[in-house]
């Protein structure tokens, strides 16, 4: 049974069989579950209740989990763990690129999910709560949680701001991916890490930071990155 306060997860996924499993590993966990068995149903759903963190299966019918991931980005930033039968690193990256935040693939662990969901949730910015820092044109507001990039401000993610947060915790210092991911998903992350290059390089874009020349956030070339020092 979930305890009062507890954090809401919504399950979407056509096949009862997996929603009644994951949703009861999650409950066992302290976690309360809604379900829904369609794209067009999480949407609804969400829009009358939002909900900490969607497990979304990329195979629904109809609306495919992918196209339901663009929908909920539209006017959402909830975290969005994705489960996907499909092995080829390029869907995988595609379901980065559109907006999730984290995918496991089938057939998975029950446990493995429920790790990744309290570790999403877990993911804390490795700044100083009180700071600010300045690189360049931006200026991050870790209190806050707010950035502004030559005076106005930039739209990102929860993820991409706590990204951001672990690497102004340092300026000029050079962070390895490993560290990243304890730092952001948390030190139980079981994915591949170069799922760090994917969430630098859409931070980049939200920054205005050029890809083919990046001022702010560095590239160690077999290392890792680092934020530029003030």
């Amino acid at each position: 049974m979930a305890s009062v306060g507890a954090r809401t997860v919504m399950v979407v996924d056509d096949e009862a069989n997996i929603r009644d499993l994951v949703g009861g590993y999650l409950r066992r966990d302290g976690f309360e579950v809604r379900t829904a068995a369609s794209g067009e149903d999480a949407l609804t759903a969400l829009r009358h209740g939002p909900a900490d963190l969607v497990i979304l299966d990329v195979g629904l019918p109809g609306i495919d989990g992918m196209e339901t991931l663009r929908r909920i980005r539209q006017g959402s930033d909830v975290p969005v763990l994705l489960l996907t039968a499909r092995a080829e690193e390029a869907d995988r990256i595609v379901g980065l690129e559109v907006g999730a935040d984290d995918y496991v693939t089938k057939p998975f662990s029950p446990r493995e999910v429920v790790a990744r969901v309290r570790a999403i949730l877990r993911r804390g910015g490795g700044g100083r709560a009180d700071d600010a820092v300045e690189v360049g044109p931006v200026a991050i507001d870790l209190a806050g949680r707010e950035v502004a990039v030559a005076g106005e401000p930039a739209t990102l993610t929860a993820l991409e701001f706590d990204l951001l947060a672990a690497l102004a915790s340092a300026p000029g210092r050079v962070f390895t991916r490993r560290q990243l991911i304890e730092r952001v998903w948390g030190w139980d992350f079981f994915g591949d890490e170069r799922l760090v290059d994917v969430h630098v390089r859409k931070l980049r874009q939200a920054l205005g930071d050029p890809a083919a020349d990046p001022t702010l956030i560095l590239t160690v070339r077999g290392v890792g990155y680092k934020l530029a020092a003030p």
